[in-house]
């Protein structure tokens, strides 16, 4: 499924109390879409999908997509490590009228290359809508190994992109060679867009956009149009922002950073802690470097 070059996965907002901030959603939802995005994921790990209720969730989507309407397309985290909850709750997304699923490798239950395959075929069963497979050994421990995610790329008629953040281009490759032509590849990691640009990929599911969109975009524009040149002096350029949003554990330093705009509050839910006084310095020293 193409959802454009430009995806960004949506922090949460939440207000002092720990309670969705529904005021600043809609603030969030029309900077992102005014600065770039073709496409917003929800609920996802940098919208704090562990600490969210179903029903907040299916609210988040709901609401992200009156919100958008047309102009972007919605995709929905439904991903768990439980297959039948996953399902279930990528059935609800859909009644909720969302654009697409984003589903996650099973974390912690360690799961073979088997099993992860049933696990995606399930959840992909549940609805007619595009998935998006998300894999990310760094949070979850297992790979999603490259000829696994073909087969099921091949298999499975809605099974129609994937977001790699494994950072094995060796890997993302061999994807982009052997999945059907008219499956799609996002880089899963800002840093990693060019690099996986550069090997036949599509775009990218970006943090960094919440502050850098439109630069981005620019900056993939510049590569796929053949000014490689322009493009990697803007990735170079960016580099700092990127690696400002991981400053602190994901997505703590980019809600600082939206705040410092005016966009929204850095409250996060725990076990996740907002940017104290010391860390804010130490991230705006990493924007005089942008």
């Amino acid at each position: 499924m193409d959802y454009g070059q430009l995806l960004t996965a949506m922090v949460t907002p939440f207000d002092k109390n720990g309670n969705l901030d529904w005021t600043a959603l809609e603030s969030l939802t029309e900077h992102l879409i005014q600065n770039g995005s073709d496409g917003l994921v929800v609920a996802g790990t940098t919208g704090e999908s562990p600490t969210l209720k179903t029903d907040e969730k299916l609210m988040l989507f709901k609401r992200v997509k009156e919100i958008a309407g047309t102009r972007v397309s919605v995709i929905a985290g439904t991903g768990t490590n439980d297959t039948a909850y996953s399902a279930e709750l990528t059935e609800k997304a859909a009644a909720a009228g969302v654009d697409g699923i984003m589903a996650v490798t099973p974390y912690y239950n360690k799961p073979n290359q088997e099993g992860m395959y049933y696990h995606f075929k399930t959840i992909a069963s549940s609805v007619t809508l595009p998935v998006m497979v998300y894999n990310i050994p760094g949070r979850c421990i297992i790979n999603l190994q490259a000829e696994t995610m073909i087969r099921m790329a091949k298999d499975i008629d809605n099974i129609t992109s994937v977001k790699e953040a494994s950072g094995n281009l060796d890997q993302i490759s061999l994807i982009v060679d052997s999945a059907p032509a008219d499956f799609y590849v996002y880089s899963g990691d800002d840093s990693m867009t060019i690099p996986i640009l550069s090997v036949g990929g599509n775009g990218v599911v970006s943090v960094a956009a919440h502050i850098a969109g439109a630069d981005i975009k620019e900056m993939i524009h510049h590569f796929v149009t053949g000014d490689t040149a322009h493009a990697a002096a803007l990735h170079r350029k960016l580099l700092p922002k990127m690696k400002a949003c991981f400053l602190a554990p994901n997505p703590a330093p980019v809600k600082a950073m939206l705040e410092q705009i005016g966009i929204m509050k850095r409250y996060t839910r725990l076990p996740l802690l907002p940017l104290n006084d010391s860390e804010i310095k130490q991230l705006d020293q990493w924007f005089s470097l942008a």
